[in-house]
């Protein structure tokens, strides 16, 4: 018998504040706009283009859509992730992806929507991935992101 999948909180919780921390890298890049933009690179390879966007700006909540287009075809999957940002307790965490509302934090498995049973801490620790990488070769106008000293 399979024993039952129990999420690691304060792992998910130190997830979440990893992700809010990474997160406000880019969005202090924003300013005052609603929208940015910027080009992946590794060296001389271009990888594709992010884009962020503010959805919606409550007192105590930010939520973002961060968008991965790839340079020619398609990435198996292009990033498509909402991500919410809660002020007042200092954590990101996704809501959605690709349009859809992000899974439970446990779910039974097998299920109808072949959800695996830690998919909400996999999908927030694909954003950490992906904000590292943003992070360390993103460019606007050519130039480096230059988040390490935000």
């Amino acid at each position: 018998m399979r024993k039952k999948y129990v999420p690691d909180l304060i792992q998910l919780g130190a997830l979440y504040e990893g992700n809010y921390c990474r997160l406000m890298k880019l969005i202090r890049m924003m300013g005052d706009r609603e929208t940015m933009e910027f080009d992946l690179h590794t060296g001389r390879h271009y990888v594709g283009r992010v884009t962020v966007i503010l959805l919606e700006s409550c007192k105590y909540t930010d939520t973002f859509l961060l968008e991965q287009t790839a340079a020619v075809g398609k990435w198996v999957n292009n990033p498509k992730l909402n991500v919410r940002l809660y002020h007042d307790a200092l954590v990101a965490e996704v809501i959605g992806r690709h349009g859809r509302q992000v899974v439970r934090g446990v779910n039974k498995y097998p299920n109808t929507k072949m959800h695996l049973p830690d998919e909400k801490t996999q999908i927030n620790t694909f954003l950490s991935e992906w904000l590292n990488y943003c992070i360390s070769f993103g460019c606007c106008d050519t130039s480096p992101l230059k988040l390490r000293n935000l």
